[in-house]
């Protein structure tokens, strides 16, 4: 089929409750993208985060390819060889915790809250989060989400949820009480606009659950998996949560999400309370042994913080020449680039130009290429992107 034929499909037949750039992507290949028409994307916003070691990876593929041919799905009244090795992989590279698995970010956010109320006291229901968080969109984690825009035609919403400003430690001192089950935050808020949790607030929070006998949930469906040099982002903080839910890169592009909780807390979730038909199915259990294979083998974690570096250094000297944008932040290659004024309009002028990124907030550019990104890549992405700040900036005065 040709493009226009695939829009009109999708017209006719798609739910459009996307805003979809009218492009056919039929290859995705490490850090490229190729459409319909021939053109080829230098991606640095890799399936939305979830391409995390570079689109279609051989060991990836290799693994699925492996794996289907023996067993795809089996419910979880059985045991498979490829779950309990997932969760051990999971477990030994955070907090030697045990593992739920499910199918998105949403899930194991709900899966966390749900563990968090069973493995504390009868009286605590509330659920502290913060100003500018995003869980996911279903309805208890859309609840936790704290930005009344994705609230709009969903209220009520669940109750018990309070909202914090971000790294403000006052304010969650106060909104703390003993009828708190959970705090759940986003090591680096990354739909919220890049925003790294500084180390005292990290600190404060585990002092917080561990005085008062709440769980603190950390939030890495972003920034798991080695994005920010480490293998999990609370990793740079000293600090261990009690548990941490993840999706995104875990399966290198197919879909699975999972939490690790500590043991104690673990237990809480016994058969009846919980469940996921899909969860930690054979094929996508294999394919998430295949991206820590790869990250392990062809040291990711290292290229990541060295890339990310790198590219942090590159963007401070672009920032240095235009005004219009105020910071750049982040850690590894999860870093956003703060505007000040509306910039959405800049991501579709380097898409043209052939180069991916997203746009957050309204006035924040992520930047987040895979760990498999190198040095040309990323010259070759910041070179497009500055041709194409130019333009925009220069349509923006005419504008005026």
């Amino acid at each position: 089929m040709d493009t226009q034929e695939v829009l009109e499909l999708f017209d006719k037949y798609v739910i459009a409750n996307y805003g979809r750039v009218r492009k056919v992507i039929v290859k995705g290949e490490g850090n490229w993208l190729y459409d319909s028409e021939g053109n080829k994307i230098l991606d640095m916003f890799p399936g939305w985060a979830v391409s995390g070691i570079g689109h279609c990876h051989p060991k990836v593929t290799s693994a699925i390819k492996s794996q289907a041919d023996q067993l795809l799905h089996i419910d979880n009244t059985f045991y498979t060889e490829q779950q309990g090795r997932l969760a051990e992989l999971i477990s030994t590279k955070s907090f030697g915790g045990k593992c739920f698995f499910c199918n998105s970010g949403a899930e194991a956010n709900e899966a966390a809250l749900k563990l968090a109320r069973l493995a504390t006291s009868k009286d605590k229901y509330k659920v502290i989060t913060t100003l500018n968080s995003f869980h996911g969109r279903t309805f208890a984690a859309v609840s936790a989400t704290g930005q009344p825009k994705h609230h709009k035609g969903f209220l009520p919403l669940l109750p018990g949820f309070k909202y914090v400003p971000f790294n403000d430690i006052e304010s969650l001192e106060e909104t703390f009480d003993e009828e708190t089950a959970a705090i759940l935050v986003e090591p680096i808020q990354g739909e919220g606009g890049i925003n790294p949790a500084t180390e005292e607030y990290m600190l404060k929070i585990r002092e917080l659950c561990t005085a008062h006998g709440a769980v603190m949930i950390l939030d890495e469906v972003q920034t798991g998996m080695g994005r920010t040099g480490e293998w999990f982002g609370y990793q740079h903080y000293g600090i261990e949560p009690d548990v941490i839910t993840l999706a995104k890169a875990l399966g290198g592009g197919v879909a699975i999400g999972a939490i690790a909780a500590r043991s104690e807390v673990a237990a809480s979730l016994v058969p009846g309370t919980h469940a996921s038909t899909f969860g930690g199915n054979s094929l996508a259990c294999a394919a998430s042994i295949a991206v820590f294979e790869a990250i392990e083998e062809e040291g990711l974690l290292e290229n990541a913080r060295k890339m990310g570096e790198y590219a942090a250094e590159k963007l401070t000297d672009i920032a240095e020449k235009y005004s219009v944008i105020q910071a750049v932040r982040g850690k590894g290659l999860m870093i956003g680039i703060q505007f000040s004024a509306q910039c959405s309009e800049l991501v579709n002028i380097c898409l043209e130009k052939g180069l991916r990124i997203n746009c957050t907030q309204g006035n924040v550019i992520r930047f987040m290429p895979s760990m498999t990104a190198s040095k040309e890549n990323i010259d070759e992405a910041l070179k497009i992107f500055e041709q194409a700040l130019g333009e925009f900036i220069k349509d923006s005065e005419d504008a005026d």
